[in-house]
This record gives C-alpha cells, structure tokens and sequence, in this order.
C-alpha cells in the first residue's frame, strides 16, 4: 500500500498557509482563491494549526461571530495529529476516522512539509485499486 510520501510526491507539499493573527475573512478569501478547504496556520515558519472550512461553520456562523473581526487563532484547529512520510494510507484513514477530521499534517524532523486530506487518500486508494486490478490482467494474460 503507498505511503504519505507517495501522496505527496504526486500532489506537491505546497503549503498555502496564514497566520494566527489574520481576519477570518481573509482565511476564506485564500481558500477562494486557492480552491481548498483548508489553509496551514503558521507564525514567523512555524506551524501552529489548520483552518478548515469546517472550523468556520462550526466556530463563527453558528456562533454568531463576525468573520471580519474574528483572528484565525481564535477557531483554527490545533489538535490534529500529524503523519510523517512512512506512514501508510491505511494508519492516516483509521486517524481520520477515528478523530472525525479531513486532514494531517505531515511532519518529517519535527517541521511540517505538508498536508494531506481524505480526498487525497481516496484518490491514493483508487489508484492503488486500479495498478492491482491492472497487474491481476497481465498475470492472467500472460
């Protein structure tokens, strides 16, 4: 099975990252502009928490808060666990499951190089499905 590694050489580490003391609507404003859902929190290259489109639902429209007065430190998340490159797609999908989350950081040495989310690994897992179904072909045709 592949490895956090693999996600990430295919996909880039490009980390689209803010800082904690950023407005939420500028957070959102980078998802926009960005096409994701989810940005790296960081203060002077270190990482301290992710943004999710989630953590604004939950954290700032049901609460009734103002997403142009509201800091990105005040609901960014900041208990994710994080993978290194080793580990397999398997252990990253039972830490998503267990913790009801959609992404990892990825750490290598202590610094986070990356992230990685559920659509990454189903996309991983697909494509792994679909190299053993292609394998299984030639070994019958061969």
């Amino acid at each position: 099975m592949k490895k956090v590694k693999d996600i990430l050489t295919k996909k880039g580490a490009m980390i689209i990252s803010i800082s904690s003391d950023a407005k939420i609507i500028e957070a959102l404003q980078l998802m926009q502009d960005c096409n994701v859902g989810s940005v790296v929190v960081m203060d002077h290259g270190q990482y301290r928490g992710i943004l999710t489109e989630r953590d604004y639902a939950r954290k700032v429209i049901l609460l009734d808060k103002n997403s142009s007065d509201t800091s990105v430190a005040e609901i960014m998340s900041t208990d994710l666990p994080g993978v290194e490159l080793g580990s397999s797609i398997e252990v990253c999908m039972i830490l998503m499951s267990e913790r009801n989350i959609r992404y990892l950081p990825v750490v290598d040495n202590g610094e986070m190089i990356g992230i990685i989310s559920s659509n990454d690994l189903i996309k991983a897992t697909i494509q792994d499905h679909l190299e053993t179904i292609e394998h299984l072909k030639n070994y019958i045709h061969a």
